[in-house]
C-alpha cells in the first residue's frame, strides 16, 4: 500500500515540487486561454479581463487582487496555507509572464485551446488542492462569508463567475465567452471528479 493510501504527511520537497508542476500547468492553460481570447472564472478570470480590457500584463493584475485576500486565509484556513497559497501566486504571476516567451503558436484552435486549456488548469489546481494550496483569492472569501452564515460559498462563487462572464460580453466576442463556459466545465469536471473526500488522503 503507497504512502498516499495511508495518509503520510507530504514532504517539505513534494509540496514544493506540487506548487512548481501545479503552476506551470496553470500558466500553460492561461497561455492557451490568453492566445486565444478566452476566459476562466474567480481571480484568474477577472485578470484576464483585466488584461483584455486595458493591457495590464496578467500577473501583475492576478497578484494586486489576491493581496487583501490573505488576511481572511489565515483567519479562515491558517498560515500553512496562506503561505503556500502566496507562494503559488507569486510563481503564478511569474510564470505567466514566462511561459509566453518558452512555447510559440503556428495556428491555435480556440476550442481546442478552451478545452485543452481548461483540463491543464484543472489538473494544476487538482495537484495544488492536495497539497493545501490555492490560487482564487474569491475561494478564501467564499469560505469565509459561508462561515459567517453570509451565503454558500458555491454560491457566492457561481455569482462571481457569472458577473465576470456577464461583464466579458463587454470586452470580448460572444462565441469566446461560450467557448470560456466550455473550458470551465471541462475544468470543473476534473476537480469535481478527483477532490473527493476520500479519493485521495495524502496531506501537507
Amino acid at each position: 500500500m503507497d504512502g498516499q493510501a495511508t495518509g503520510d504527511r507530504h514532504s517539505f520537497f513534494e509540496d514544493v515540487l506540487a506548487l512548481l508542476v501545479g503552476t506551470l500547468f496553470v500558466a500553460l492553460g492561461l497561455t492557451l486561454y490568453q492566445h486565444a481570447t478566452l476566459l476562466t472564472g474567480s481571480s484568474a478570470g477577472l485578470a484576464l479581463l483585466v488584461q483584455y480590457a486595458t493591457g495590464y500584463p496578467f500577473g501583475v493584475v492576478f497578484f494586486a487582487i489576491n493581496l487583501p485576500f490573505y488576511w481572511l486565509a489565515v483567519k479562515r484556513l491558517g498560515w500553512p496555507f496562506t503561505l503556500r497559497t502566496f507562494a503559488a501566486v507569486a510563481l503564478l504571476s511569474l510564470f505567466s509572464r514566462l511561459t509566453p516567451e518558452w512555447i510559440g503558436y503556428e495556428h491555435l484552435d480556440p476550442v481546442y485551446a478552451a478545452v485543452a486549456g481548461g483540463g491543464l488548469m484543472g489538473m494544476g489546481l487538482l495537484i495544488l488542492f492536495r497539497h493545501r494550496a490555492g490560487l482564487g483569492g474569491f475561494n478564501i472569501l467564499a469560505l469565509y462569508l459561508q462561515d459567517r452564515g453570509v451565503v454558500r460559498a458555491g454560491y457566492f462563487q457561481l455569482g462571481v463567475d457569472l458577473a465576470i462572464l456577464v461583464a466579458a460580453l463587454f470586452v470580448i466576442d460572444w462565441h469566446q465567452v461560450l467557448l470560456s463556459v466550455a473550458g470551465a466545465v471541462v475544468l470543473n469536471v476534473i476537480i469535481g471528479l478527483n477532490h473527493r473526500p476520500g479519493r485521495y488522503v495524502g496531506m501537507s
